[in-house]
């Protein structure tokens, strides 16, 4: 008999728990459904980067001394830096100087570190290609400068996710560990 009375109040027990559980989910669900969306549409509306975004390098060749500064700072040495040197002059004269984005690690090293600033980080981020070997920009496709996104008049910029309630971005001020096994 004491073992049927414990093992009945066990089982209420679990059960207690179980629809606790399932009153967490609700709950959580509850909350979710008064959001509003924080998806954009992304080929129509694009997120404007932040000030600081590292995209794709913009070279500038008149500039460029061929020091090869960016390419001793590189994690990767990636920069391709081709140059002679001029005799009459005494100084280097750049030929060719080239990136691999398919290998880019876009830390902006090279951008920091450059003495003359002839490389500069661009807003621009859709690098995809159907071949990698169209990644590898040489230094005329790096001097080409990138339509702004702001500027681009068939999408529609969203600022930033902001418009936002603090407290929708931060997530629930009462989160609690659903598997909390005592």
């Amino acid at each position: 008999m004491f073992a049927m009375m414990n093992g009945l109040v066990n089982y209420s027990q679990q059960a207690i728990q179980a629809a606790r559980y399932i009153g967490q989910g609700f709950v959580v669900t509850s909350d979710h459904m008064n959001r509003l969306p924080m998806t954009i549409q992304y080929p129509y509306e694009k997120l404007i980067p932040s000030e600081r975004f590292r995209g794709r390098i913009h070279f500038e060749f008149d500039k460029c001394i061929a020091c090869e500064v960016c390419v001793r700072v590189c994690p990767i040495n990636l920069p391709v830096v081709d140059w002679e040197l001029r005799e009459n002059v005494r100084k280097k004269q750049l030929k060719n100087y080239s990136i691999d984005f398919a290998v880019c690690i876009f830390c902006g090293n090279c951008v920091e570190y450059c003495p003359t600033n002839c490389l500069s980080m661009t807003e621009e981020y859709e690098l995809s290609t159907y071949d990698r070997h169209e990644l590898n920009y040489d230094q005329i496709a790096l001097g080409r400068l990138p339509v702004s996104i702001i500027q681009d008049p068939t999408t529609q910029t969203v600022p930033s996710l902001n418009y936002l309630s603090k407290g929708i971005m931060q997530g629930h001020s009462d989160s609690r560990s659903v598997t909390n096994f005592q």
